[in-house]
């Protein structure tokens, strides 16, 4: 699941996970520094440059990127161990790590999430009083770039709504299990 900063990826992967007991969250190792309320493990693993760069050499994550001059990273063991116990597992990661799954797990299912309008996702972006005027003005002018690799997602969710986008993404989850090519070996003959 990717999208704009802001778009509100966090908030709806909250919401989908309580509803969804049989999904978990990949939580991320970042470098940068935890905002007010986030917390270790649960909303990322956080570390620093060096120790993260080192991780990169062991070829410990599935993906990793820098965003905004932070690395991001999937932790590769995480997200095998849990799909082999019969998770499914949601990726929130930008978009230059879904790219990466992307190629190497063509298989897996990309959400690209939307706000409604621009205005509303500058609203979503102000009202979180955790960005400097600069930092703002950067995510906003990224945004309109990240729009341009939608096309590279399977499906689009519109962000109007954290309910209705639940409710859409669950019906993408459903549709993809249902999918004949999940499926084969459940029919005799095959």
């Amino acid at each position: 699941m990717s999208g704009p900063s802001g778009a509100g990826k966090g908030t709806i992967c909250s919401a989908y996970l309580k509803r969804n007991p049989g999904a978990i969250l990949s939580v991320s190792v970042t470098t940068r520094k935890p905002r007010p309320g986030e917390k270790e493990g649960v909303n990322y693993y956080y570390t620093d440059k060096k120790s993260f760069e080192k991780m990169v050499d062991e070829n410990r994550f599935l993906e990793y990127a820098q965003v905004y001059g932070n690395y991001y990273g999937t932790p590769r063991d995480f997200v095998e161990k849990k799909i082999a116990s019969g998770y499914d597992v949601i990726l929130e990661i930008d978009i230059q790590g879904a790219l990466q799954v992307k190629e190497k797990f063509p298989e897996g299912v990309f959400v690209f999430i939307i706000p409604p309008s621009m205005d509303e996702l500058k609203r979503r972006i102000v009202k979180r009083g955790t960005e400097s005027a600069e930092a703002i003005y950067t995510r906003f002018q990224s945004a309109y770039q990240e729009l341009n690799y939608m096309a590279q997602y399977n499906y689009v969710v519109v962000n109007d709504t954290v309910d209705e986008a639940v409710r859409k993404l669950e019906a993408i989850v459903l549709a993809e299990k249902c999918r004949v090519a999940r499926n084969k070996g459940l029919y005799l003959g095959q």
